[in-house]
């Protein structure tokens, strides 16, 4: 069963990306050595809510859970996630897909 991690990023305008940039290099390399696949990587969306408004979206594919889960406790991920946490309100969900 596939696993789908889903993320909304809200960029501060005031402050500014600070080090999102260098995290979003550094963190596609992390995700697919662990088996996950970018399906949307992009600020290019439209809001449909007025309360949910985010500036990025990302959605990963992932084989299992497992991988998932695997992934996002590595010690390469734990290196690079104060950049984002640093940087920009992020809000992710995970779930589980269909097939």
């Amino acid at each position: 069963m596939s696993w789908y991690f889903i993320v909304d990023t809200y960029i501060d305008g005031q402050k500014g990306r600070g080090e999102y940039d260098d995290y979003i290099n550094l963190v596609k390399p992390v995700v697919e050595k662990y088996g996950g696949t970018y399906l949307v990587r992009t600020e290019n969306l439209c809001s449909l809510h007025n309360k949910r408004n985010p500036d990025r979206i990302i959605v990963i594919k992932f084989d299992t859970r497992e991988d998932l889960d695997v992934c996002f406790s590595s010690d390469a991920y734990k290196a690079i996630m104060s950049k984002r946490i640093n940087s920009v309100d992020s809000r992710a969900v995970i779930v589980e897909g269909l097939d």
